[in-house]
């Protein structure tokens, strides 16, 4: 019950800086058309972006919680004081060169190593393949074609609207999807 609730107060935290920029976008369509069209188009794109793209993410890590892939690493202080695992308590074998079965060693070492197969592949390309990825990218492109074959595109206002949509995009999917 009480996680409902916060998840909607925050969920109205969401919208309500949405329509705050869009409010403030709106402004910009007094001005001009052409500067609307070209703020509202980046802004909206960029927008779109973070928040697919943090969504693709958080169904993604779920999955793999859910499915028991999730290996439990190094705690997060462990890992920056001793980023190479120097100091762990792995026995070192001491032995003189000589004594060293190198062809054991390598065999050792490769075992480590994982392979790259389908089932490793799919996890990486389902991440990026994802819809709620392509189809902001997708608008993004069309907006961008459009703004331009109808002779509007202006930059001065494209890219800083495209920026103010990536910083909108990162508080609302952290509003939401933390």
């Amino acid at each position: 019950m009480m996680m409902k609730m916060m998840m909607r107060i925050m969920v109205k935290k969401a919208i309500s800086l949405f329509v705050i920029l869009q409010a403030v976008i709106l402004i910009s369509y007094f001005f001009s058309s052409k500067v609307f069209a070209n703020v509202e188009t980046a802004f909206l794109s960029a927008l779109f972006i973070i928040i697919g793209a943090s969504y693709a993410y958080k169904r993604m890590v779920l999955a793999k919680v859910e499915s028991g892939e999730y290996v439990e690493e190094r705690d997060l202080l462990d890992k920056i004081e001793d980023p190479h695992e120097l100091y762990d308590d792995i026995e070192i074998n001491d032995a003189p060169p000589e004594e060293l079965n190198l062809k054991e060693i390598v065999k050792e070492e490769k075992a480590k190593v994982k392979p790259l197969n389908v089932k490793n592949m799919k996890y990486g390309v389902k991440g990026g393949i994802s819809l709620f990825r392509l189809v902001p990218y997708l608008f993004l492109v069309l907006g961008f074609i459009a703004l331009k074959n109808n002779n509007i595109l202006e930059l001065w206002y494209y890219l800083p609207s495209l920026f103010i949509g990536i910083i909108a995009g990162s508080f609302i999917s952290k509003e939401i999807f933390a």
